[in-house]
């Protein structure tokens, strides 16, 4: 696989993403992908990348909803609102560790029951926190993103180009 231009062998870890008692949104998403990067065996040369993306509405982190019920919901809460996507990330190599936490805003147009409810119907929203994925169907409910739409995706595209070359790991693909 290949995402910005860099060579990526994907190994999903086996770690509990719950919240700590206390813990806050963006300490959590921070702690979580340094869970992972950590949870991932490294060969020397290898670099780590592991991220953790949390959608806040009210300080509230949505996860990814169990049932049609819960999605409209998430839904319906996030009409015509302005909510935060947050990201954690680290990158883990022989030189070194990076991490950050981007923030993207995301404000929804307002939704109405009926297309809340086309949309729940799809089965969109049940494996992304808050219900939604801007990549999909979902990007016709928003009105507008302020910062990073691939940092919403789930990966601040920029951030981490920038660390990973950081970390000795040059691009793969000819378009820099």
């Amino acid at each position: 696989m290949t995402v910005a231009g860099f060579a990526l062998d994907v190994r999903p870890p086996d770690v509990d993403e719950s919240f700590l008692e206390g813990e806050e949104a963006p300490e959590a998403v921070l702690r979580i992908a340094e869970l992972k990067a950590n949870a991932v065996d490294r060969a020397p040369g290898d670099v780590v990348l592991a991220a953790d993306t949390m959608v806040v509405l009210d300080g509230e982190a949505l996860g990814k909803p169990m049932d049609a019920t819960q999605a409209s919901t998430m839904l319906a809460a996030l009409s015509g609102r302005t909510h935060s996507v947050l990201t954690g990330w680290t990158a883990i190599g022989d030189l070194g560790e990076r991490f950050d936490i981007s923030e993207s805003r995301v404000t929804f147009k307002d939704l109405s029951a009926d297309v809340i409810e086309r949309y729940v119907s799809d089965e969109q929203p049940f494996d992304k926190a808050g219900a939604y994925g801007i990549q999909g169907e979902a990007g016709r409910l928003i009105d507008r993103v302020v910062g990073s739409r691939a940092n919403v995706m789930g990966l601040p595209l920029r951030e981490v180009t920038e660390a990973l070359s950081d970390l000795g790991i040059e691009r793969s693909s000819p378009h820099r």
